[in-house]
């Protein structure tokens, strides 16, 4: 039986040096983005999201209103409206990560 041969690595270890794995940057500020930068990017990435989000929050701003003011039908309206809204968004979100890992794909 024969005996395996000890595995020898290409280029030896520098502690020194991060390892280098293809498609990975270990230096995670080399490109600072900040909130409004980061926010525009992702709202010209998949604009129904935020879209999504002010019809929820109109809604439940609106539903909230009637519901103080004592308009019960329109109150219940608005809640359903909300939750329409809400699944709106999260069909958004979900569409939008679909497409981006299919856009991903080589």
């Amino acid at each position: 039986m024969a005996t395996p041969s000890p595995v020898t690595p290409e280029t030896p270890f520098e502690p020194s040096k991060p390892p280098v794995i293809e498609g990975f940057s270990p230096s995670v500020y080399s490109n600072p983005e900040g909130f409004k930068e980061n926010f525009l990017r992702k709202t010209r990435e998949n604009p129904m999201v935020p879209i999504g989000c002010l019809g929820t929050a109109a809604a439940l701003s609106c539903g909230l209103y009637c519901f103080h003011r004592g308009h019960s039908q329109r109150s219940q309206l608005m809640m359903r409206t909300r939750m329409a809204a809400q699944g709106f968004t999260v069909a958004a979100i979900l569409l939008g990560l679909a497409a981006s890992a299919i856009k991903s794909q080589p």
